[in-house]
């Protein structure tokens, strides 16, 4: 009788090679759940993102001195030429990429909220979006690229969308340019300000957050982690100006907004500190709880920036402090890590709107270097400033 030959795979066909050597083969596993290279993964809003990670510093007579990362700062997709998703603005800057052979995902969106919005610009929330023709929520995203590589680390930031921060900050400035110093129109008790901070609303929106985190869990779950193989790292918001006192620039007359970019009275300056940044990092704070969530982390940032404020005292523009170039060794303790508010008439050639406000070139390696610490000691706590100059090539960074 004629024996019918058998179908090998070729894996099957090694097995046998091998065997004659006697050594035995292992199947190659893909990359997964504790498998493979392992990664951090950013997702949330602007201050995670790499909003205005172009700009290292400002300067109101050219954008050259500042412009760290050149017009491609922001272009994310394959070939490095265009954003995957218009206006997210996820600069090559961004805090996910820790290095050190851990490799980085920023899934994160400028303007993103804690739920998805389709409007004008799509802003990707931390939820399980699927439009059905490629747009997806950042849960979603983080589900599917946590089952095809090994994701020990997610670290988020989120809410301050949720409270309205950009039409905060839209109130304060026109407020600022719209009334004279003698009679001066706070936003700190604006009604359409105001509304942001009500009990109920803190409420809305720490529940919004409780359940962002807990999306990133179910994605994680959903991808085939139990809950203990990987952590999340949940960060506050730095504060981005200083209070009125610490303003290098009078309140009289208009150079504040015309020179500085910081158009806020002393006193919404103040309150921004004391109240909306405590409020709104409280908030971040008592949604972890909320969420049930047991492997979390949380990154204090509220005073990373302080001494490289807006406008702070201690910094300036760059023919303030006599610089001409971001590579010049003093530069990172002589300028600002946070980008000048721009109003239309002052947005140039390669400026947003939307990089306003936001921690930029420096702020954002700063960042990066805390959310590195906290990943290879395992722990939260509050990062700060810790001396002069870079190491290796960031802002020395300390996490206490």
């Amino acid at each position: 009788m004629k024996i019918p030959p058998r179908s090998f795979s070729v894996s099957a066909v090694l097995v046998l090679s091998i065997a004659g050597l006697g050594l035995a083969a292992t199947p190659a596993q893909a990359d997964g759940p504790r498998t493979g290279t392992p990664y951090v993964v950013t997702v949330g809003d602007s201050y995670i993102s790499g909003e205005a990670g172009r700009w290292a510093g400002s300067s109101n007579n050219s954008e050259t001195p500042a412009d760290a990362l050149g017009a491609h700062a922001y272009h994310d997709n394959a070939s490095g030429t265009a954003e995957q998703i218009p206006r997210c603005h996820r600069s090559r800057s961004a805090e996910a990429y820790i290095g050190g052979g851990v490799g980085g995902l920023n899934l994160a969106c400028s303007g993103a909220r804690t739920t998805t919005s389709a409007g004008d610009y799509f802003k990707p929330g931390i939820d399980f979006y699927d439009d059905g023709a490629g747009r997806l929520g950042q849960a979603r995203m983080l589900q599917q690229f946590a089952a095809s590589h090994n994701v020990e680390q997610v670290v988020v930031s989120i809410g301050g969308n949720d409270f309205n921060f950009a039409a905060i900050v839209t109130r304060c400035v026109q407020n600022f340019l719209l009334s004279p110093s003698w009679y001066p129109d706070y936003c700190k008790d604006d009604s359409s300000v105001v509304a942001n901070f009500t009990a109920a609303n803190v409420t809305t929106v720490r529940s919004r957050i409780a359940t962002a985190f807990q999306n990133v869990r179910t994605a994680m779950r959903n991808a085939g982690y139990g809950d203990n193989a990987w952590t999340l790292l949940v960060q506050t918001y730095p504060s981005p100006l200083p209070p009125g006192s610490g303003i290098r620039y009078g309140q009289t007359g208009y150079t504040r907004q015309s020179v500085g970019g910081c158009g806020f009275w002393n006193a919404d300056a103040d309150w921004a500190n004391s109240t909306a940044l405590v409020t709104i990092n409280n908030a971040v704070r008592a949604a972890i709880s909320q969420s049930g969530l047991t492997n979390t982390r949380l990154l204090e940032l509220q005073s990373a920036f302080n001494g490289r404020r807006l406008c702070e005292k201690t910094v300036g523009l760059y023919e303030e402090v006599g610089l001409s170039s971001w590579t010049q060794a003093t530069a990172v303790d002589k300028t600002e890590w946070v980008n000048q508010i721009r109003t239309v008439t002052t947005v140039g050639s390669n400026y947003y709107l939307q990089e306003s406000l936001h921690p930029n070139y420096w702020g954002q390696l700063a960042t990066r270097s805390c959310v590195r610490q906290a990943y290879t000691q395992n722990r939260g706590g509050i990062c700060t400033l810790s001396g002069a100059g870079l190491l290796n090539g960031e802002p020395r960074m300390t996490l206490n």
